[in-house]
């Protein structure tokens, strides 16, 4: 189970990041890549992380990838238990993925530090198809490789 959280987290942390980078950074020009890292800092120390450098960053980095071996985790032991979750590695990791983005997005951020922006359709809509193909997705496949060996 082990493996597969390693293989999952690493995986997922890698390419969820690197979604973010690209939608803030490149297309929406809200953030610089340091600002991206702070702002997941945020989430812990509120707008000081703004102000913090590259410590604040490196803080957003151990954030985000705490976050992504936790789901990836929870998604191993779940699949131990349910092996249905196995069989079906693709529907469920793209379901768990989307149940991922909305738990975060609605239920955890409110009551973070991270600032606040005003509800905008598309970008829920373009980190829920993140959350599913490039977290959900790549957790359940590597839980699948590792598990059912």
């Amino acid at each position: 189970m082990a493996a597969a959280t390693l293989d999952g987290g690493l995986v997922a942390g890698v390419l969820d990041a690197s979604f973010a980078v690209v939608a803030y950074v490149f297309v929406l020009h809200a953030f610089s890549l340091v600002g991206v890292l702070q702002y997941i800092a945020s989430g812990l120390l509120g707008v000081a992380a703004f102000k913090g450098g590259l410590a604040t960053a490196a803080l957003g980095v151990a954030v985000h990838f705490f976050f992504a071996f936790l789901y990836a985790g929870l998604y191993a032991a779940a699949a131990r238990r349910f092996p249905i979750l196995i069989g079906h590695a693709i529907i469920a990791g793209l379901s768990y993925g989307i149940a991922v983005w909305i738990f975060m997005d609605l239920i955890v951020l409110p009551r973070t530090g991270v600032p606040q922006f005003p509800f905008n359709p598309a970008l829920f809509a373009a980190f829920l198809v993140d959350h599913a193909v490039f977290v959900g997705l790549p957790i359940a496949l590597a839980t699948r490789r590792r598990l059912a060996a």
